[in-house]
């Protein structure tokens, strides 16, 4: 594709001038017509960018133009999933209010561009929690259901399974109210979907109570893991949130990580982490962990030392309400942080680990670590991640931000994608696009049946980002 600067300026107007004008909601963003993610290294131009207010502002949106559309949140995802070039950009953090709480019924329901940090702000003061979501706070809502997060909660899997119903705008601008019993087929698609059925404008969810948990931490042996997690952690009502993790040089030691219920007072008063906290010292220990030559002491010293030592007692909103400014690099000039995840069915945990290291130290990746967590199967999503019940392993690591250095990763990656395929599992979407259209089709079969469905519901194509344009059958 050619990219022109004055024509693409010119489409922009052409764009933005009739959607602004018939929906007073709906506005053009002032930033350049550039969209990156956290990663900084997929810059993306597009046409125009909006940032609509409500449902109606979308489907007018839509209904005014053919062009292609790109959505996105937060913008966690790593690989273009939010972005396509020339297209139609929907900002959707505009789209932040509670449309209904039902305190009894443990049921809320809002705009998708909400963030988790600010649905905690609401959901606290009775006593309320979301049910499932990523370990971090900053993730739109919207964004969560599109990629199906999961986070570290005991039994719960992937946030589909706390989804009670959708709303969501179809290229030519209908407005479709989805659930289990209407539509079921496009309620799971859109559930994982990465934005290429339509744009998820509300949604709907079920909580949980909110409450006091204790953490504690022990080593446990690599061998021994899989059995000590059913015997400790899945065969017990008491542990809410868990994880367990790896670190380098040797990735064979894991740091079983559990928070649990209790009736213990907190010995931390605060409720929710506060949105203007300073994350400077925690930066500077995952730089220094990553950069120097006693990284490895400073790791062990600073952060796994203490996590053995403390046993604090706090509300559950509050170990939910985790900021990722405290994973964040000072800058990605030159060098990016990065993740990638492997679903790999339980009886095959222990194959994985050892392909997993044998790469990492072959590669000489610069892993800060592998943090492990359990998802039983997922029954509903078309693109499901969990098609049996799995252990993922999520690689935290550290690149420079040049394109040498993500050809490199790309190789290495593209071993451990076939080492979990030959485990019989597979590895998530919403990271960096090194997969082959090969692995890819293995991993997902399901992608044919959801070729389909979108070729139904947006015929022309117009939902776009580099994710399905790299990969979804046509």
């Amino acid at each position: 594709m050619t990219h022109d600067p004055q024509r693409r300026r010119l489409t922009a107007g052409v764009l933005a001038a009739p959607i602004v004008a018939t929906a007073a909601s709906c506005r053009r963003s002032d930033d350049a017509h550039r969209i990156d993610d956290v990663s900084r290294l997929d810059e993306t131009e597009v046409a125009a960018i909006l940032r609509p207010r409500s449902t109606e502002a979308v489907s007018a949106a839509l209904s005014r133009t053919t062009a292609p559309v790109s959505i996105g949140g937060g913008r966690y995802s790593m690989g273009g999933q939010t972005a396509w070039p020339d297209s139609l950009h929907l900002d959707m953090r505009g789209m932040r209010r509670l449309l209904h709480l039902d305190v009894a019924k443990r049921r809320v329901r809002v705009q998708a561009g909400m963030r988790w940090r600010e649905l905690q702000t609401l959901l606290d003061p009775h006593d309320l929690s979301v049910a499932i979501m990523q370990s971090y706070s900053n993730f739109t809502v919207g964004g969560s259901v599109s990629v199906n997060c999961h986070g570290r909660y005991v039994g719960k899997g992937p946030i589909a399974n706390s989804i009670v119903a959708l709303r969501m705008v179809t290229a030519n601008g209908e407005v479709l109210d989805l659930d289990r019993e209407s539509q079921p087929a496009l309620f799971h698609a859109a559930i994982g979907g990465y934005g290429g059925l339509g744009v998820v404008t509300e949604v709907e969810l079920e909580l949980d109570r909110n409450g006091r948990i204790a953490r504690e931490a022990e080593f446990v042996a690599l061998a021994d893991y899989p059995a000590w997690f059913r015997e400790n952690i899945i065969d017990r009502d008491d542990a809410v949130l868990h994880n367990a993790d790896l670190t380098p040089p040797d990735y064979n030691h894991p740091l079983a990580i559990t928070w649990r219920r209790t009736d213990a007072p907190p010995t931390i008063a605060e409720r929710l982490i506060p949105v203007d906290r300073d994350y400077g010292r925690e930066q500077s220990l995952i730089w220094a962990a990553s950069e120097l030559p006693y990284g490895d002491e400073v790791r062990e010293r600073k952060m796994t030392r203490r996590q053995l030592q403390e046993r604090p007692v706090v509300w559950r909103n509050r170990e939910a309400s985790l900021d990722a400014d405290a994973l964040e690099p000072r800058t990605r000039r030159f060098s990016t942080y990065l993740l990638q995840e492997y679903f790999i069915p339980a009886e095959n945990f222990l194959g994985f680990a050892a392909l997993l290291r044998r790469i990492l130290l072959a590669h000489e990746v610069n892993a800060l670590n592998v943090s492990i967590r359990h998802s039983p199967a997922d029954s509903g999503t078309l693109m499901r991640w969990a098609p049996r019940d799995v252990f993922s392993f999520v690689l935290y690591y550290k690149q420079r931000s040049s394109r040498w250095a993500d050809a490199d990763s790309a190789r290495w990656t593209r071993q451990l994608i076939d080492a979990a395929l030959g485990m019989g599992g597979r590895y998530y979407l919403p990271y960096r696009l090194h997969a082959t259209k090969e692995q890819f089709s293995r991993a997902y079969p399901e992608a044919e049946a959801f070729a389909a469905l979108k070729a139904r519901i947006d015929p022309q194509r117009r939902f776009r980002n580099r994710l399905w344009e790299t990969y979804l059958p046509r």
